[in-house]
Order: C-alpha cells, then sequence, then structure tokens
C-alpha cells in the first residue's frame, strides 16, 4: 500500500531534491535486479524526497513491461519507507493505464507520466490521455512536459478540475513564458518539478517562478554534490550556484552535447568512474569515448575538490 496520499505526496516532492536512477543492466543488457537494489538502497540512504524509477535517465524508453514492474518493485522494497517511489508511465493510453495499475498494485507511491508514443496530440487529446490514467489509479500523477506532450495551460486546469489525484507538471521543455502562464492559472495546486536534461543548468531562474524541485541524474555518481548544488539554489546563493555551474555542470553538459542520447550514457560513464557501475547502455544509445571519459574524469575531480567546502559551509 502507498504511503502517500496524492496531496501528501505532491508536498514531498516539492521539498527536497528529486533523484532519477539509472537502471542496471548486465553486459548481455539483462536487468542487473540485485545491483539495482544495492543503488537505490545507497541513493536513499541521501536526503532526496523521492525517486523515479525505470524513468527517462532509467532507460524507460528500452525497457519491456515486464522490466518496468520488476525495477519498480525492486525500487519499493529498497526505498526507505519516507521516500516515495514513482513509477513511469506512457507509450499508449491502453499501455499507461496497465502500467499504472501494475505500479499501484507494487506499492509505487506515485506516476510520473511519458508522452505517448511517436504520434501528435491536441490539446483535447493530451487532455483525455491524462485523464484516463488519473481515472484508473488512485496514485498522485505528475505528467512530464517535453516531446509531443506540451499540455496548455488551459488544459492542465481542466485536468486538475477533473482529477484529484493529478499533483504534478515536470518540465521538460524550458519555456520560462509557459511555465510562468501554469503557474499563474493553477498557483499552488500542482507541484512544480525542473526535467530538463541537467536540470541544474535551470534551477535558479526556475525557482524564481515557483518551481521548488528538480530531478537530478548527477545525483546518480555525484550525490554530495548534486545536494550541496540544491542547498545552494534554495538557499538563493548566486555566487555559489554560478561556481558550480562553471566549474562543474557546464563542463558536464559539454560532453553531454556531443552526441544524442549522452543525457543518460554520460551518467552511466560517470557511474563507472565512482565505483558504482550500472552497466552499459541499451541501444540505440552509445558510450562516450575515451577522450570523452577522461574529460568526465576531470569534471568529478573538480565536484569532489569543491564539495568538502561545500558541506562545511553548509553545515
Amino acid at each position: 500500500m502507498t504511503t502517500f496520499a496524492p496531496g501528501e505526496l505532491a508536498g514531498h516532492l516539492g521539498s527536497g531534491l528529486l533523484s532519477f536512477p539509472v537502471s542496471h543492466f548486465t553486459e548481455n543488457l539483462a536487468i542487473d535486479e540485485s545491483a539495482y537494489r544495492e543503488n537505490i538502497s545507497r541513493l536513499t540512504s541521501y536526503e532526496v524526497a523521492g525517486i523515479f524509477a525505470a524513468g527517462g535517465t532509467g532507460e524507460f524508453f528500452s525497457l519491456t513491461g515486464g522490466e518496468i514492474s520488476t525495477l519498480v518493485r525492486a525500487a519499493v522494497a529498497s526505498a526507505p519507507e519516507n521516500t516515495p517511489v514513482l513509477a513511469p508511465a506512457g507509450l499508449g493510453t491502453m499501455q499507461a493505464i496497465d502500467m499504472v495499475q501494475d505500479a499501484q498494485s507494487g506499492g509505487a507511491d506515485g506516476i510520473l507520466l511519458f508522452p505517448p508514443y511517436l504520434t501528435e496530440a491536441s490539446g483535447d487529446g493530451l487532455r483525455e490521455y491524462v485523464q484516463a490514467v488519473c481515472r484508473n489509479t488512485e496514485l498522485g500523477v505528475v505528467v512530464y512536459n517535453r516531446a509531443n506532450a506540451i499540455y496548455p495551460a488551459d488544459v492542465l486546469a481542466e485536468i486538475a478540475e477533473a482529477c484529484p489525484n493529478f499533483i504534478g507538471f515536470k518540465d521538460g521543455v524550458g519555456d520560462l513564458e509557459a511555465i510562468t502562464r501554469i503557474h499563474g492559472l493553477l498557483g499552488d495546486r500542482l507541484v512544480y518539478i525542473g526535467g530538463l536534461p541537467t536540470a541544474e543548468l535551470f534551477a535558479l531562474p526556475y525557482l524564481e517562478l515557483g518551481v521548488t524541485t528538480y530531478s537530478s541524474a548527477i545525483f546518480n555518481f555525484l550525490p554530495d554534490f548534486a545536494l550541496a548544488f540544491y542547498r545552494a539554489v534554495r538557499a538563493r546563493d548566486t555566487v555559489t550556484v554560478r561556481r558550480l555551474l562553471n566549474d562543474v555542470v557546464l563542463p558536464y553538459a559539454a560532453i553531454r552535447d556531443r552526441k544524442p542520447g549522452y543525457a543518460v550514457s554520460i551518467v552511466k560513464a560517470g557511474m563507472r568512474l565512482t565505483g558504482h557501475s550500472a552497466g552499459p547502455v541499451r541501444p540505440p544509445l552509445t558510450e562516450l569515448d575515451e577522450t570523452e571519459v577522461a574529460l568526465l574524469s576531470d569534471v568529478v575531480n573538480a565536484a569532489n575538490q569543491l564539495t568538502p567546502a561545500l558541506a562545511t559551509a553548509g553545515s
């Protein structure tokens, strides 16, 4: 049974940093459940407000329904009771409904609803998509605003009116005007989550728009740095945030931008560099080359050099 009612889940998610764990694979690309469980236990030993199991950084797009079910249940079993686990749903409407019902039976606390697969959709169609999912679960539902699922403010308001368990808006687009309109219309009715690749880049300006949290992929392999960065953002310590951006986050993003799909690949490379290998990425994603791994190693070293001073300053 879920620990968090939808309203409670929204408040909890907005109170701290969120984690997007990678999915662990063996060398032959099978799920490595035991390694995944160990990693969830490691990540949730830190102060995080929730985890998104089998999400974008977890290669949701490459997983079978059975694999998603396995990973969600493993995350639920491995995370502390006070750390909510959000399961993914998406693809077609009926597939999404199957996923949310399985997630609910598996003990998940909420749903991150990905865009429908490979089809264009109007605002009316997106409204029906979300409402169909919300009607088929008691869990809190967060929509992921990205790709072919761009939710207008008036459509979100209609969903919020019809579905009490619609609780959140995760943005993967970066349209500040749209977020301003959405927050102006819906206010505290939703929790607002930053969801762009390397969300740290947008954390400070988003905070001014009511986006109090974001999911950090960097947290997978630099958890202390990621938490220190989040604390600096919430304190509006612009001097520290800019230093960390310049020394760590921007060089990291430059490597990420070298090839499509590297937003996930770079995280798994970082896991290997820090002694927490999660195995390879699945095709069509590709691995970083040796030069890129060396550049990432420099980024990791820079973060590790900065983190002790940040911890002292924040204590």
